[in-house]
């Protein structure tokens, strides 16, 4: 099993930022992709980014590129998500997750995305 516990969500206003952090633990088999999805009330998650653990190879969705960072930190076993310049429409609770397959682990069906944290809030007002 792998147990992912996301941090580092908040409030801030538009074009602010924030940093969101996800710590890894457990196995490593399963988890060759890590990434973040987003939810809004009423909606489906969202992939936002992802980032393979061989290389850092990195996938962002056209809403947040330019302004979104996924990095990892392979001895802390911690995956970062750098929010820059964001806007009230990025508000949502922000979940950590990962899977086998790159970038696919944050298309978050049951068979692309293994594992999730429990969630992350951020709020950006305008």
């Amino acid at each position: 099993q792998v147990q992912l516990l996301e941090s580092g969500g908040g409030s801030v206003q538009a074009g602010g930022s924030l940093r969101l952090s996800c710590a890894i633990s457990g196995a490593t088999n399963g988890r060759n992709c890590v990434g973040w999805m987003r939810q809004v009330p009423g909606y489906g998650r969202e992939g936002v980014a992802a980032i393979y653990s061989g290389d850092g190879q990195t996938h962002y969705v056209d809403s947040v590129k330019g302004r979104f960072t996924i990095s990892q930190d392979n001895a802390k076993n911690t995956v970062y998500l750098e929010m820059n310049t964001l806007k009230p429409e990025d508000t949502a609770m922000y979940y950590c997750a990962a899977g086998p397959a790159f970038p696919l682990c944050i298309v978050g069906t049951s068979t692309t995305t293994h594992y999730w944290g429990q969630g992350t809030q951020v709020t950006v007002s305008s």
